[in-house]
């Protein structure tokens, strides 16, 4: 299992959530919320979707 499987697999936090909304209504691209939350574009698309929200793509 490689570091990447681990935090594939690494659960969301209430904070990280929070950051994730803030981000996506502020307009900051799915590449961008990727690395400052140190998670994978899929993982975020996939909590973007679990949520009902959409990020711009970039």
């Amino acid at each position: 299992m490689s570091a990447n499987d681990k935090l594939h697999d690494r659960p969301w936090s209430y904070e990280e959530v929070q950051q994730l909304r803030e981000m996506v209504n502020e307009g900051v691209t799915d590449s961008v919320i990727s690395l400052k939350l140190k998670r994978s574009i899929a993982d975020i698309h996939a909590k973007l979707s679990e949520l009902g929200l959409v990020a711009k793509t970039g």
